[in-house]
Parts: structure tokens; sequence; C-alpha cells
């Protein structure tokens, strides 16, 4: 049999601990979420969790706005493109590693859009996927 699909919140939980464990010890994040963030692991959990449930299952508990958490961390050491690179990659590899199925291939494609227009938008960019293609005037 298989590796099951995300289904509860003891199944987020799961994965976002075993991100989180990763990105800590990761050469590019760790500094990042460690000395720079100043992360408290044990209590940003809950906020992490409320987030994917949200995001997974429509959960609707996470109420705060990630990208000003973003935006205030970008404020103090430039976030760059290769962070939210190397965060997706450790995201996919976490939930491959952990979880395959509908709602697993969800978590990464989410993963994937909310971390590249969150890197657009700290670059001064539209966060949107869609480039917006302008005709010239003759």
């Amino acid at each position: 049999m298989g590796q099951p699909d995300i289904a509860t919140h003891d199944d987020v939980v799961a994965l976002i601990e075993a991100f989180y464990g990763q990105a800590f010890l990761d050469d590019l994040l760790g500094p990042v979420f460690i000395d720079i963030a100043r992360m408290d692991l044990a209590e940003h959990m809950p906020v992490m969790c409320e987030f994917w449930e949200t995001v997974l299952f429509r959960a609707g508990t996470y109420k705060r706005n990630a990208l000003k958490v973003h935006v205030d961390l970008h404020e103090r050491a430039a976030l760059t493109p290769e962070h939210f690179g190397r965060w997706v990659d450790l995201w996919h590899a976490t939930v491959d590693a952990m979880f395959t199925g509908p709602t697993a291939d969800l978590a990464k494609v989410q993963g994937s859009r909310i971390a590249w227009s969150m890197s657009r938008r700290l670059m001064g960019e539209s966060g949107s996927e869609f480039i917006t293609i302008h005709r010239a005037t003759l």
C-alpha cells in the first residue's frame, strides 16, 4: 500500500513539523528562521497549522496576514527568489516523502503559488501568476 494523503489535523501537524525540522537545518533557510525571524517553532506551529488547514481543507481558521509577516522580515534581511526557490524545493520534497494523493498535490501547488506570489510582491511586482501583455500603440 502506498503513502496516505493529507487528510487530518494530525497529518498537517506531522507535515509542518517535518518541514520546519528540515528548514531549520538548511544552510540557506535556517539562518533566516533562526537568526533573523527568531522563530519560536513551538509558538509558530499552531499558526502554520491553521494556515495550511485553511489552504488545504478550507477550515477558515487562519485569520492573519501571511504577506505582512514576510514583508516585515524582508525589511530586516532581503528575502530573495533563491530563498523562495529553496523553500519550494524543500516543501515539495517533504510532502512527497510523507504523502501521496490529491491533497498532497494541492499542498505542493498551493505552496508554490503562495511562495512565488510572495516573492514577486516583495520584489515590487504583481503577486499574480499572470503577466499582462501590453500592445504597443501605433
